[in-house]
């Protein structure tokens, strides 16, 4: 039997080689591939979009803004041009869930610092008193680094129309208000086309993760 093994050791050997590769193409072939959807007004839970843009199914994208940051810095679409982003809402005062909101997206401003294809941007829901000084001192506060991230104020009604009709991420308040917002936990992950390709609960450290993972997925994509 040894001699017999002996005598085909090459052939034998080439034999093996050829399997592992073959297995590991066939692995290969058959893994699924990483790929993130591309969501749509149609495809959200209606009660955070505008009524107006719920029935559009494909195509959509984030509007053209301009915003005022927390250096008194007009922040259009063009400091986001080619980038992938991160944006959520929020507001200064909140007890609530916005503390662990912004603890978490500055764990994700750590994960991409040196990344310098992605950005995050952060929208206040009560414009009328979170001002320029006082976005200054909350992004003092929480480790905000101005080139990568920033907190935005402006005209509520803009601040409202982007939340509900490109974001696709903010409740309707007390309808006695006009452009009352209700906040959600959601992170947005849009990606350099200006497409939401995420939706990501801002509270939970997992969701973090995966998060940080897709925002890798898309520089490469």
């Amino acid at each position: 039997m040894k001699s017999i093994l002996y005598k085909y050791r090459k052939f034998l050997g080439v034999l093996l080689v050829f399997s592992i590769i073959t297995i590991y193409l066939f692995y290969v072939a058959l893994k699924p591939s990483k790929s993130l959807p591309i969501y749509n007004p149609a495809d959200v839970n209606p009660e955070l979009v505008d009524s107006t843009v719920q029935y559009i199914s494909k195509y959509h994208t984030i509007v053209d803004f301009s915003f005022v940051n927390q250096n008194g810095k007009t922040i259009t679409q063009r400091d986001y041009e080619g980038k992938v982003y991160v944006a959520d809402f929020f507001f200064t005062t909140c007890g609530s869930i916005c503390p662990k909101m912004t603890t978490n997206l500055a764990e994700v401003q750590k994960a991409i610092l040196n990344n310098p294809k992605v950005m995050l941007l952060s929208h206040t829901v009560f414009p009328e008193t979170d001002s320029v000084p006082i976005l200054k001192a909350y992004a003092i506060k929480n480790g905000v680094v101005d080139s990568k991230w920033n907190l935005v104020t402006g005209d509520k009604k803009a601040i409202y129309t982007m939340a509900r009709k490109s974001y696709l991420a903010v409740k309707l308040g007390k309808p006695e208000q006009l452009y009352d917002m209700v906040h959600t936990e959601n992170f947005v992950l849009v990606d350099t086309k200006r497409r939401v390709r995420g939706f990501y609960d801002g509270t939970k450290k997992e969701d973090m993760k995966r998060l940080i993972e897709d925002i890798g997925f898309l520089c490469t994509e």
